[in-house]
């Protein structure tokens, strides 16, 4: 089928939040002396904050969770309010080079309290015609819901649109809702498990332009900018 539609993960993929997110984890892990959440980055990484809520509280119990949630947001604003979030490098670029091309829509388990003014002050707002964002939906990442509402919204078929993702569970909630997993690994490095879920992988968002503006044709692949593990 052709490619209608690209979703677009936030945090990773266009926003350079997850280095400020880790550094910001490490450090409430430090000030609330909980070594236990500061193992638990990686499998938190693309969830909702409910989700990641209840994942602490499974591992530390619910007062420690509250006080290293409340110790991570502190941080994270505190390091933001310091330096910004820069946008990942050719996220303007390449969103540019899709818009009319493509329908464009964001999928980020961030709630919009943070994502609308985040993505406005990178520049990048004005590019998309739907977003859906963690307060928006019952189940986040890696549940599939947050994709199938942004193909709903578009109202395109899941199998039409390609989504673009940095973290295993975010890959794990376009595979399970149908789209076509692209993945531009950020922070977090693919186990196999996410690999066999791929459509394709990239280096970066100026690969994935260059591939999504060639049309996705299988011909117009090359070796070192995409590689492709498994065409569903």
């Amino acid at each position: 089928m052709k490619i209608s539609g690209i979703v677009f993960d936030m945090d990773g993929v266009l926003l350079d939040t997850e280095r400020i997110s880790e550094q910001a984890w490490h450090a409430a892990a430090e000030k609330t002396a909980s070594p236990e959440a500061g193992a638990m980055y990686a499998v938190c990484t693309g969830m909702t904050m409910p989700k990641i809520r209840a994942a602490l509280e499974e591992r530390t119990g619910t007062e420690c969770a509250s006080a290293f949630l409340a110790a991570w947001n502190g941080e994270f604003d505190r390091i933001a309010a310091r330096g910004g979030i820069p946008a990942m490098p050719f996220a303007q670029e390449t969103l540019a080079a899709l818009q009319g091309r493509y329908r464009l829509a964001l999928a980020s388990s961030t709630f919009s309290g943070r994502v609308r003014p985040q993505l406005e002050a990178a520049g990048l707002l004005r590019f998309f015609e739907v977003l859906v964002t963690g307060d928006m939906v019952q189940n986040g990442k890696p549940d599939p819901e947050i994709y199938l509402r942004a193909c709903s919204a578009l109202d395109l078929p899941p199998e039409s649109c390609v989504a673009v993702e940095d973290s295993p569970n975010g890959i794990a909630s376009a595979f399970a809702a149908g789209l076509k997993p692209v993945m531009i690994p950020d922070r977090i490095k693919p186990d196999a498990e996410t690999l066999s879920r791929l459509w394709r992988r990239c280096a970066s968002l100026r690969e994935f332009a260059q591939i999504a503006q060639k049309g996705f044709a299988p011909e117009n692949s090359c070796a070192g900018d995409l590689d492709v593990f498994s065409v569903r």
